[in-house]
């Protein structure tokens, strides 16, 4: 890693092609794994809330994303994009979970009717 201050003077003058992930977390080895979830919905009603994603490998190992900090709101037939982020990569994804909340202790509880998602790896594109 580079120390804050010092990132340009470090990166830029380099002429051969670098990637820089900015996104870093509290836990050792300090990265995130970015992927780009886009979901579609079809409930009648807007829902307003947050998604958290579980992704599962061939193995079995299950990884959690954080929890976004701001809350989302799904439309019927809109496409919604959401950045989630994980501490570790999962190269060959067998199985995707969403749990869907709004954070209220009261009122009543919505689902999130799902039409379609896509889950796109940022750092690995070409998965």
């Amino acid at each position: 890693g580079y120390h804050a201050d010092r990132w340009k003077k470090l990166l830029i003058p380099n002429s051969s092609p670098m990637k820089a992930y900015f996104d870093t977390t509290d836990k050792d080895p300090f990265c995130m794994y970015n992927y780009l979830l886009a979901i579609t919905t079809w409930n009648k009603s807007i829902r307003r809330g947050f998604i958290k994603v579980k992704i599962t490998d061939f193995a079995g190992n299950t990884i959690e994303s954080k929890m976004n900090s701001e809350a989302t709101t799904f439309q019927q037939y809109k496409r919604v994009k959401i950045l989630t982020g994980f501490y570790e990569d999962i190269e060959k994804i067998s199985k995707i979970s969403l749990t869907f909340s709004t954070k209220t202790l009261i009122g009543p509880k919505h689902k999130l009717r799902i039409l379609q998602m896509n889950l796109k790896s940022l750092n690995n594109p070409e998965r």
